[in-house]
């Protein structure tokens, strides 16, 4: 692709996302793949060589996203104006900072307004944890750890596969991170099915995530922040969570992590830092501001880098 091709797609999806952010009444690629990935276990899930079943199945719905779009773009690109609109709002779709942001700030909404019990009620809309035992600074902090982790996921990861291979390849990390979303669990259920959803999504994620805590660090100029992804980077049950997570809490100086219950059993995490301060709004408020800033950051140095090697 020529920088028009890539630049257009990319500033207009995200001036769209960052405006209109994703309703539930509009139509989303990623609910037809959740569709998609439930049929497929249903059907697969079951008897024997589960592990192989839930691979072909990865494979093929990955392949499947990637030359959809690969051929639907190559067949009316011979309208520029039909094609950049298409790609735009495939780039819309495939990013999620807006809805990031306001979930996380709806948190703190309902517990500032509603009291502790609507907090953690719209928490756990977000996170995958139990919310019903935690308290104020707990629900905080949680807010904090998505922030940082789906900046990565949700947002850093999807421009840098868009950078790399387009919006095909935008749109299939989006489906490799949706099947580990729904089945890269370590569960009786789908601790074989998942197994290669999961280790792809880790694959995949390991540039992105350590590219999201540079950026977070760049963009605040937090020494700390350096040095505690380098600390504690690696203190993380997944092998890129904890780079954001660890930028995060060394540029607000907090602590984050640590032991949490998920479907009702205690999971054992180290903390990442060492300053077990409480949590305020203000860290939150100041959370949505450095995603915003290494969103802009990284789309600019798109830009910059296609332009100087088209």
């Amino acid at each position: 692709m020529n920088h028009p091709e890539i630049v257009i797609p990319l500033i207009c999806g995200f001036a769209a996302d960052v405006f209109i952010g994703d309703p539930h009444w509009l139509p989303h690629p990623v609910r037809l793949f959740g569709r998609l990935i439930s049929v497929g276990e249903k059907w697969l899930n079951k008897g024997n060589h589960q592990k192989l079943k839930g691979a072909i199945m990865t494979v093929a719905l990955v392949s499947a996203v990637f030359f959809f779009l690969f051929v639907s773009l190559k067949v009316i690109s011979a309208s520029f104006m039909l094609w950049a609109i298409v790609a735009s709002v495939f780039v819309f779709y495939g990013l999620a900072n807006h809805s990031l942001i306001k979930e996380s700030l709806l948190v703190l909404k309902a517990l500032k307004k509603e009291g502790i019990e609507a907090g953690r009620k719209r928490l756990s809309f977000i996170v995958g944890r139990d919310t019903v035992t935690l308290n104020e600074n707990q629900v905080r902090t949680a807010v904090l750890e998505t922030l940082a982790e789906n900046l990565s996921d949700g947002v850093i990861a999807p421009l840098f596969f868009y950078a790399v291979g387009g919006v095909p390849a935008m749109l299939a990390y989006k489906m490799v991170n949706t099947l580990d979303s729904m089945i890269g669990y370590k569960n009786e259920r789908y601790k074989d099915f998942g197994w290669f959803a999961a280790r792809l999504d880790d694959v995949l994620n390991f540039l992105p995530a350590r590219i999201t805590s540079f950026l977070m660090v760049f963009v605040t100029f937090s020494w700390r922040g350096l040095k505690f992804t380098f600390k504690y980077g690696r203190q993380h049950a997944s092998p890129n969570s904890g780079y954001p997570e660890a930028a995060l809490a060394g540029i607000l100086n907090c602590r984050l992590g640590g032991p949490n219950y998920y479907s009702g059993k205690l999971v054992v995490k180290p903390y990442i830092g060492d300053n077990n301060r409480t949590v305020s709004d203000t860290d939150v408020y100041k959370a949505c501001v450095i995603n915003f800033a290494s969103v802009i950051f990284f789309i600019l140095l798109i830009v910059i880098v296609t332009s100087v090697f088209p």
